[in-house]
C-alpha cells in the first residue's frame, strides 16, 4: 500500500504543478514582447552573445517539448516557442540556450548528469526486470536471497534518484542564466521579466516534484527491505 500511496500523492501533486505550468504559459503567451523577437531569434541571439556558433536552433513538435540535445548540439523548440513573440516563448528559448551555454562552458553539474545517463538507463532496466520478476516469482527461481534483491532494488533506484537530484541544479542554473541574459540584454521589460521568471519557476517545480517522488520511493524500498533489520 505504501508504494500506491506514494504514486497517488505525487501523481496528484505532479498533475497540479503541470496544470499550473500550462496555465502560466497560456497566460504569458498572450503578452507580446515589446522587443517583438521570436523564440528562434532570441535563441540565436543568446547563443551568439555567448560565442556559440555550432549549435542549431530547430523547430520541433508538440507542446512544452523544448529541450537541448548535447549529442548533436541543437536547441529544439516547440512551435509555440519557436514562432512565439511573447514572454513565455522568450523564457523557454533562453532557458534551453542556458543548457547550451552550460555545455560550452563545461558546467560541472551538467557533466555529471551526462555521465549518469548510461548508468541511469542500465539501473532502470535492472530495476524493471527485478520488480516484474518478483511479481511472478522469477526471483525465487533464480535463487536470489531476499537481502540480495533488496540490494539490487535499492541500489538501482538510488541511481535513478541521484539522477533526478543532479538534474535540479542543472535546471535552476539554466533558468538563472536565461533570466540574467534577457534582463541584461533588455530583451524583456520589467513586467515581461516577471512573467518569464514566474514561468520558469513553475517549469522547475516539475523537476522538484519528480525528485521528491524519487526520494520518497527510495525511502520506501529501503524501509521494505532493510527497515526491519536489528
Amino acid at each position: 500500500m505504501g508504494i500506491i500511496l506514494i504514486v497517488v500523492v505525487f501523481g496528484i501533486l505532479g498533475y497540479v504543478v503541470s496544470n499550473k505550468l500550462k496555465s502560466k504559459f497560456r497566460k504569458y503567451s498572450e503578452t507580446s514582447l515589446k522587443a517583438n523577437l521570436s523564440g528562434k531569434e532570441i535563441a540565436e541571439l543568446m547563443l551568439a552573445d555567448h560565442g556559440i556558433h555550432n549549435v542549431s536552433v530547430n523547430c520541433g513538435e508538440g507542446q512544452l517539448s523544448d529541450h537541448y540535445n548535447p549529442m548533436n548540439k541543437s536547441v529544439n523548440l516547440s512551435p509555440d516557442v519557436y514562432y512565439g513573440r511573447n514572454a513565455a516563448a522568450s523564457a523557454v528559448a533562453a532557458h534551453e540556450c542556458g543548457h547550451a551555454v552550460q555545455h560550452a562552458q563545461s558546467y560541472a553539474w551538467l557533466k555529471l548528469r551526462s555521465a549518469l545517463v548510461p548508468i541511469q538507463n542500465i539501473s532502470g532496466k535492472i530495476l524493471n526486470f527485478v520488480l516484474i520478476a518478483s511479481l511472478f516469482g522469477g526471483i525465487a527461481l533464480l535463487g536470489l536471497p531476499y537481502e540480495a534483491v533488496g540490494i539490487i532494488v535499492v541500489g538501482s533506484f538510488s541511481m535513478l534518484t541521484l539522477f533526478s537530484l543532479v538534474t535540479l541544479p542543472v535546471e535552476f542554473d539554466a533558468s538563472n542564466r536565461a533570466l540574467a541574459w534577457v534582463k541584461e540584454r533588455n530583451i524583456v521589460t520589467p513586467q515581461e521579466y516577471g512573467m518569464s521568471k514566474d514561468a520558469l519557476k513553475w517549469a522547475a517545480m516539475t523537476y522538484v516534484v519528480a525528485a521528491l517522488a524519487s526520494l520518497a520511493t527510495l525511502a520506501y524500498y529501503f524501509f521494505i527491505f532493510f527497515g526491519g533489520r536489528d
